[in-house]
């Protein structure tokens, strides 16, 4: 479970530390006071995704850190396999988000989004207007009633898609097979002069047109370079005016001076040294100079070289090593054209008898999703009645299709709020409402098959009222018995049954900021008066008492 919150120069939030209950926690306030954005900053831990935008105006960076508690159900190899140390039974996650992008840390240590993409799906579970959208879209009912299957279901769908990997590599192996052996004569001899080719220029070096064009620029600029070697050299040891001289002069006063003042004989010694040094430079730069000659010979040679190779690289790679790659895979692709006959039909046979298998496996992994989608279709419509749809038909529609990397099947779950129509894709159908108890049904009945302990809802309410709001209410608290749930509520009832609330108002002085304050028992009776009436009054405090303590 979530235990503390804290919040940084995030959005319109200066600072800000909460910490959460381990029961059901509400948030409630004014609109637009940006009640929203404490779920936000839970799901950026979480490795939602980060931009500069996100940075409250005037500062430099955003930070948001997540405390959690874990439970025995923690796997403890997770530390061991990303190279984390433990904190006894917490865990620590933190985002910074700068102008240039943003990193995340488990506790402590920089980690990569798969690590936390890892502890997304291991410890929260947050509804917002994206997941209502994935409730929605048939697309993704397939893997709602996968995840709802047994330990062996799973493994079925496993093996199926082994098989199913199976099959398309093989299919894929078979195709290339087919085409090549229908290659032209015309196409084979092209082929062959291209690799011929590309052995011709005779490349053992990647790096020789790089050498080559810096041997060009030697030579062709021999007389400037011995002008300026030689300018160098004399400007060193020429003449009695020279660097040299100079220094000797200087190293002869500082040597008279040291016996004086033994201080400074080091500066003698570095003199010395320095003399040493710029000897030996000026003979090299001496030497280099009476070296530099011009080859005209190799000087064609080079451009001659230069020129073969970049004809090469035109036709089969900006660079030597792209040539040499091209020249592999031809190679490859010559080497393997007379793909016999025997070869494509054992191909052939194989993608027969992995078909046969495969198709085998989908049935059986189609019954057992049938047998896991009456199950589950009947506790939704259960689950959908005590949320004040007594009159809802919820079915699980299994039609066959091609098959894929899931089987044959293609989910869509239905649904009719009146019982004298059949039920109709929930797209098509469902209010906003109705979606929400839909999701909130599929929420509790999911939370008793997974390990997940916290629950976060972005106003779970929309789109309901009355009974409908009574049955959330009652459903999220008990719900909220075996789990942690955080919600935004504009519901009166649904914040009654809160066993911590939070207030967010929103302040403006030169600029907006946010305040969330925790509330005690009176002003939780304040607060949930002033969303049942606007006000605080005798009779909204009354009323307010009545919800929270029946």
């Amino acid at each position: 479970m979530i235990k503390t919150l804290s919040i940084k120069d995030f959005i319109i939030i200066d600072e800000l530390n909460l910490e959460f209950d381990k029961g059901f926690n509400v948030i409630t306030g004014e609109t637009g006071a940006g009640k929203s954005i404490m779920i936000n900053a839970i799901d950026l831990a979480f490795g939602a995704r980060a931009s500069k935008e996100l940075i409250k105006t005037g500062k430099n960076r955003a930070i948001i850190e997540l405390v959690l508690e874990l439970d025995h159900t923690f796997p403890s190899e997770f530390y061991e396999t990303f190279g984390i140390e433990p904190l006894d039974s917490e865990l620590v996650i933190s985002r910074e988000i700068t102008e240039t992008g943003s990193r995340s840390r488990v506790n402590g240590v920089l980690v990569t989004q798969e690590v936390i993409k890892n502890l997304r799906e291991m410890l929260i579970d947050i509804h917002n207007q994206h997941m209502t959208y994935t409730y929605i879209q048939p697309k993704h009912h397939i893997s709602l009633l996968d995840n709802y299957g047994s330990q062996q279901h799973l493994s079925l769908l496993n093996n199926y898609r082994e098989m199913y990997k199976q099959y398309v590599d093989v299919s894929k192996k078979l195709d290339e097979a087919l085409n090549k052996s229908d290659m032209s004569e015309q196409q084979i001899e092209f082929l062959k002069f291209q690799i011929n080719e590309i052995e011709s220029a005779q490349i053992n070096d990647i790096e020789e047109d790089k050498k080559l064009d810096e041997e060009l620029g030697v030579l062709s600029n021999v007389e400037k370079l011995k002008e300026l070697s030689y300018s160098s050299y004399w400007a060193l040891y020429g003449d009695d005016s020279c660097i040299l001289t100079a220094l000797g002069k200087v190293k002869s006063n500082i040597s008279k001076a040291s016996e004086m003042d033994v201080s400074l004989a080091e500066y003698e010694s570095d003199l010395i040294n320095t003399l040493e040094s710029l000897r030996e430079l000026s003979s090299n730069l001496r030497n280099y100079s009476e070296a530099l000659e011009l080859d005209e010979q190799r000087l064609d040679e080079i451009q001659q070289r230069i020129d073969i190779l970049d004809k090469i690289k035109r036709k089969y790679g900006n660079t030597l090593e792209q040539v040499l790659e091209t020249y592999d895979s031809m190679l490859k692709d010559f080497n393997s054209i007379e793909f016999s006959q025997d070869e494509i039909e054992n191909l052939s046979r194989q993608k027969s008898e992995i078909y046969g298998a495969l198709l085998a496996c989908a049935e059986t992994l189609s019954q057992s999703r049938k047998e896991i989608a009456s199950g589950l279709s009947s506790l939704i419509q259960k689950e959908l009645e005590k949320l004040d749809m007594p009159k809802v038909q919820f079915d699980i529609n299994i039609e066959k299709t091609e098959i894929n990397t899931n089987g044959f099947d293609c989910v869509e779950f239905l649904i009719s709020t009146n019982i004298s129509e059949a039920p109709k894709p929930l797209a098509k159908i469902a209010s906003g409402g109705e979606i929400s108890r839909v999701m909130l049904a599929i929420k509790t009945i999911f939370a008793n098959t997974d390990n997940i302990n916290t629950i976060i809802f972005d106003e779970i309410d929309t789109g309901i009222s009355g009974n409908a709001c009574q049955a959330v209410a009652s459903e999220i608290s008990e719900l909220a018995k075996s789990h942690q749930i955080i919600s935004i509520t504009h519901q009166p009832i649904i914040a009654a049954k809160s066993d911590r609330h939070f207030y967010v108002a929103k302040t403006q002085d030169e600029t907006t900021s946010v305040k969330v304050y925790t509330l005690d028992e009176n002003n939780k009776i304040k607060a949930i008066a002033m969303l049942a009436a606007g006000e605080v009054t005798v009779d909204s405090v009354k009323f307010a008492k009545q919800l929270i303590y029946g």
